[in-house]
């Protein structure tokens, strides 16, 4: 297998972890000796192993003088769960590891490639860099900034619109479409929305596919019009409101947290918080209101438009994108990177804002 094919399989590999080891990265590792894969390993959740250690416990003797094929740059700091990687990968005999990048952790950032090159170990950066940075976007954008990255969905008609004038929404999309929505859930840390989607649709907001997690849910919800015993109240895991108002006792003895503020709600100070928090990743699942609002306030970085085969018509109809809009195209928001593709009978666009 050439280099290529070994770093793509690492990626493969990293893939497995998706939804279940944040607020760490998801890394995949290969070890291979004399043209052949001895072992290999991935990171499966938070506080477990990492890519590198399982390899190489896996390897075994057969780890000294291996090549190890490693997703991101092995960590060298003590200020976690688990070992180091680098002192692992020196003490196994490693001769060789090419990483896919470095790990922007101002703790690793470029000490885990010196202090292998210190002990004599081999290492090349930069193979296979471009998708191994789109596979940790939420990790990147947490370490480096102390926010979450924030992905927009949207279910619309052809037209544009996400509901009938008279608020019927459902559905607009397809089985396939809904079910790859609950594996968006599930690779979220949070999902995002507001009373207005909770009242009209009564939504779980949880990911109900074998094997994924549910997100914590964070409603908006200013003055509490949401019922006590809507599923978000009354269905695991847990649900945070955003409110101006104390939340009555009913709630809190449901379990449900409350974050209040004053004034006018700024998302930017939503997702500072949802950051300090440990949150690395937000879905949002909203109306009109909220998806205007967050794409005016700048906080989203990928969208991804789920686009049925429908016509809703209608001025009073609810648009995919509300608020007040820009005044001129050339001020308009810009996606790039776009990627098409049908599931089932709708569309999928998803791109980098």
């Amino acid at each position: 297998m050439t280099d290529l094919e070994l770093m793509k399989r690492a990626l493969r590999l990293a893939e497995k972890g998706r939804g279940r080891t944040s607020p760490n990265p998801m890394v995949g590792a290969v070890a291979v000796k004399d043209g052949k894969i001895i072992s290999e390993g991935w990171h499966e959740r938070a506080g477990l192993p990492h890519a590198e250690a399982i390899a190489i416990q896996k390897a075994g003797e057969g780890a000294r003088g291996a090549t190890l094929y490693v997703t991101l740059e092995p960590c060298c700091h003590t200020a976690k769960r688990t070992p180091p990687c680098v002192r692992g990968i020196i003490e196994a005999g490693i001769k060789k590891v090419v990483a896919a990048m470095a790990d922007p952790n101002p703790r690793v950032s470029g000490k885990g490639f010196e202090a292998l090159r210190e002990a004599e170990v081999e290492v090349e950066a930069g193979l296979f860099e471009k998708e191994a940075r789109r596979l940790n976007e939420a990790y990147i954008k947490h370490i480096t900034t102390g926010r979450p990255f924030v992905t927009m969905k949207v279910a619309m008609s052809l037209d544009g619109k996400i509901a009938t004038r008279t608020g019927d929404s459902k559905w607009i999309t397809g089985e396939r479409a809904r079910r790859l929505v609950h594996r968006m859930r599930g690779d979220s840390d949070v999902v995002l929305t507001a009373c207005g989607t909770v009242v009209a649709d009564n939504p779980q907001l949880t990911a109900r596919i074998k094997g994924a997690k549910s997100p914590i849910r964070v409603i908006i919800d200013p003055e509490l019009k949401s019922p006590p015993g809507c599923n978000v109240f009354t269905t695991p895991p847990q649900t945070i409101v955003v409110s101006k108002r104390k939340l009555p006792k009913e709630l809190e003895e449901k379990g449900v947290k409350a974050l209040n503020y004053k004034g006018e709600l700024s998302l930017n100070w939503l997702m500072e918080g949802l950051g300090r928090a440990g949150v690395t990743s937000v879905l949002i699942e909203g109306g009109s209101s909220l998806t205007g609002h967050a794409i005016e306030e700048g906080i989203v970085d990928k969208v991804v438009f789920f686009i049925a085969p429908v016509i809703v018509g209608g001025r009073e109809a609810f648009p995919a994108v509300g608020g007040l809009g820009v005044e001129k195209i050339k001020d308009s928001f810009k996606v790039k990177e776009m990627r098409v593709r049908r599931v089932g009978e709708d569309l999928m666009v998803e791109g980098w804002v």
